[in-house]
This record gives structure tokens, sequence and C-alpha cells, in this order.
């Protein structure tokens, strides 16, 4: 077993600065990544916290496949390195942080934020917007978030915009005054979409939440929970999507476990 070592760290960005939750938050590094060792009940304090605060941020969930993606994108790898919060969503990754000692307590789905952070911001009076899907996708989500929270402030739109219509989205989330912004409409273009339009989006925190809104209207379905326990969720999700998902979970599993085996024996790559 590998020793305990720095890959343990308090809660900093690259500049030195505290990041989402003050002193003392902890942080793990595990290949090209670095999360936050918190709790799905922690995340949604944090962000709520934030947004009465008044400080802006991204917030990324990380998975198996955005960790692969993100070491052949740098863009995507920087974007999450400036993430304010970088959390753990997918349960090999929760695996390796125990077999490194750089444990984090538990999985965060982008999936389950949606509804958690809706009901969150209810009951605190912060407004949310959803952006992604398609139109019959979207006004589905957003009529259920609206019929579970009636005290909700909600607005939404579609995911299907081009390039060049992007800056006018972007106001029309602006317009709606959100504390809090969802999209989802895949990786890297959503996380796309927020980096380039940051300044124009007005929002507090945004939160890429990929595929969430196609489950949450029940275009697709999730996995039974006794598979998401056991990093199965892959398996349910490649029997849905057999031709655009086979090549993608081959080539970027074979290469987690690789890189996670050379991690487990060789300290020197525990962070690259």
């Amino acid at each position: 077993m590998p020793d305990a070592d720095p890959g343990d760290r308090t809660g900093q960005d690259r500049a030195g600065h505290d990041r989402a939750g003050g002193p003392g938050r902890r942080e793990v590094r595990m290949l090209n990544g670095r999360f936050d060792a918190l709790t799905e009940d922690e995340v949604v304090d944090a962000i709520a916290d934030r947004c009465r605060r008044g400080e802006r941020g991204w917030v990324t969930t990380v998975n198996v496949a955005i960790l692969m993606t993100m070491r052949r994108d740098p863009a995507l790898q920087s974007f999450v390195d400036r993430s304010t919060l970088n959390v753990v969503d997918g349960q090999p990754i929760v695996w390796l942080g125990r077999v490194l000692r750089r444990p984090v307590p538990e999985r965060v789905a982008g999936i389950d934020l949606v509804g958690r952070l809706c009901r969150r911001a209810e009951a605190d009076g912060l407004r949310v917007f959803l952006l992604g899907g398609t139109r019959e996708v979207i006004d589905v989500v957003g009529e259920q978030m609206r019929a579970a929270h009636p005290q909700l402030e909600l607005a939404w739109d579609d995911g299907y915009f081009t390039a060049d219509q992007a800056a006018e989205r972007a106001a029309a989330v602006a317009a709606a005054r959100p504390d809090i912004l969802l999209v989802g409409m895949g990786v890297p273009r959503q996380e796309q979409f927020i980096d380039q339009q940051w300044d124009a989006l007005g929002c507090t925190v945004a939160i890429g939440v990929g595929g969430s809104f196609d489950v949450i209207s029940g275009l697709r379905r999730r996995a039974p929970v006794w598979m998401q326990e056991r990093g199965l969720e892959w398996v349910y999700r490649l029997r849905q999507e057999p031709q655009r998902l086979f090549m993608r979970y081959l080539t970027t599993g074979a290469r987690f476990l690789a890189l996670s085996i050379r991690a487990g024996f060789v300290p020197q790559y525990r962070e690259r």
C-alpha cells in the first residue's frame, strides 16, 4: 500500500486563496485532478454560502471519462483547475483515492445536485436557471422542478444553439438574474460555454451537469442505486447507447485503469 504523502492538502486555489468553504477545506490530488473532499451536503452548503456572499465561481463534477478527456484537452483541464469546487462524480475515482490514501468521503453526482440545489434555492430565496437539452426535454424538467418547488424562482431554456447564438443565450440567462446556473449540454461544450460567456452570464455559481436533464425528463434512465454504488453505472448507460458510448468507455476505462495501477506502485505518478 502507498505511504501517506503531500497529495492531501487544505483547499487553496493556485493563487493561494481560500477556495469555496474557507480555511480547513481539504483537497486531494489524484492523477491530473484536484478534488475537494466534500460530501454532497457540504457541496450544497458551500454553493448556497457563495450565493449569499455574492462570490462568483463555477463548480465541476468529474468522472472517469472527464478526467481522461482533461489529459488531452488543455482547455478542459484549465477550466476544471480554475473551478471554485471540483468534486468526484465517479465511483472508480473514489476507490482510487482509498488506494492512494487520499480519500474523498463520497461520490457527488451532478444529477443529484440538480434537485438538491433547487430545493435549497427555494428555501433560501435563490434564483435558478436551467440551460440545456432539447426544448421538449427542458420544458419537462422545468415544469417538474416548478411543481416540486412552487416557491422557487426558476427559468429555463434549451441548449440547442449555434456558436454565433451563444452570446444571445448568455444575455437571456443574465436577464433572469440567476444565482445558480445549471448547464446540461455535455462535456466539453457546457464548459466552453460557461468559460467563454462567464462575464456575460451574470450568475453567481454555474455548474455543468452533463446529460442530467435527459434523465430527469425520463428520456434516459438512470442505473439502479446498487449499480451506482458498485461503479457499474457505465454498464447501464452502455446498454442504452452502445454505438455512442462503446469506444469511449473502452478507451477511457482502459487508460484510467493503467494510470491508476501505475500511480499505486510509483509515487511520482500519483499526481500526473
